[in-house]
């Protein structure tokens, strides 16, 4: 026990000093940086971020379909809970749906298992997006959600405009990224094996965007009142002359 954690403690101030940068970059932000007990990665809290309180994490992966090391960040927005929505890498899509796939096929199973995780229980629960504008992001992004209108909104306009600019270098083709709006906040994750600043940069812009876009359907949504639109609910209609005319 004690030789395990001197090591911890020498992993720990060795990665110190190369995320070094990393830390400036969140004083910068007046956010707080703290690396894991073990040293294998760190945490940054921004409690006072905009959008909204903004978590970013770097270490081993959790979940299956990311190898190595990911990149996880969490914003909090407080939206209507009922705003599930979710954008991935193309290539993800199809690996998680054959996985899927394969657990509803299985002799042994007649559900999919309770752990598996939102991002592949939702590909059978939610219709799929197909309208992007995009080609390129059509190319290389899946999309699904509480319903079609609620995603379009979401993705179409400044979110996927900077997905089409992140595929330049950001997000290569095929580099597994998983974008969500769940339980009242927008999560990001994606493969990262090294952490490096400007990527995470880059990324907290994504997220950034994906949660400005998020706040502006949840408004449009509210402000139309009734129920909130489910998949077996009437389709969502924007109710603003400027939103009709573009589309």
């Amino acid at each position: 026990m004690v030789l395990k954690q001197v090591k911890n403690w020498f992993v720990a101030r060795a990665n110190a000093a190369r995320w070094r940068g990393i830390h400036d970059w969140a004083d910068g932000r007046k956010a707080g940086f703290k690396i894991a007990r073990d040293g294998s990665g760190f945490a940054i809290d921004q409690p006072k971020a905009l959008p909204g309180p903004l978590r970013i994490e770097w270490g081993p992966s959790q979940r299956a379909y990311i190898p190595g090391h990911e990149l996880r960040m969490r914003c909090e927005l407080k939206l209507h809970s009922d705003l599930q929505m979710m954008v991935l890498c193309r290539d993800l899509m199809d690996r998680l749906e054959k996985s899927v796939f394969e657990a509803y096929t299985d002799t042994l199973k007649t559900r999919v298992d309770t752990d598996t995780p939102e991002e592949m229980r939702w590909l059978v629960m939610f219709a799929k997006y197909g309208g992007f504008q995009s080609k390129l992001v059509r190319q290389r992004y899946g999309a699904l959600g509480v319903n079609k209108e609620l995603t379009g909104a979401w993705i179409e306009g400044e979110f996927s405009d900077l997905l089409a600019q992140a595929s330049q270098d950001l997000l290569p083709a095929g580099h597994p990224i998983v974008i969500m709006s769940m339980r009242g906040n927008i999560y990001l994750r994606t493969a990262m094996p090294e952490a490096e600043l400007d990527k995470i940069e880059g990324l907290v812009k994504v997220l950034e965007t994906a949660c400005r876009e998020a706040q502006r359907v949840n408004a449009r949504v509210a402000e139309g009142g009734g129920p909130w639109p489910t998949t077996t609910s009437v389709a969502w209609q924007s109710s603003r002359p400027e939103d009709e005319a573009a589309q």
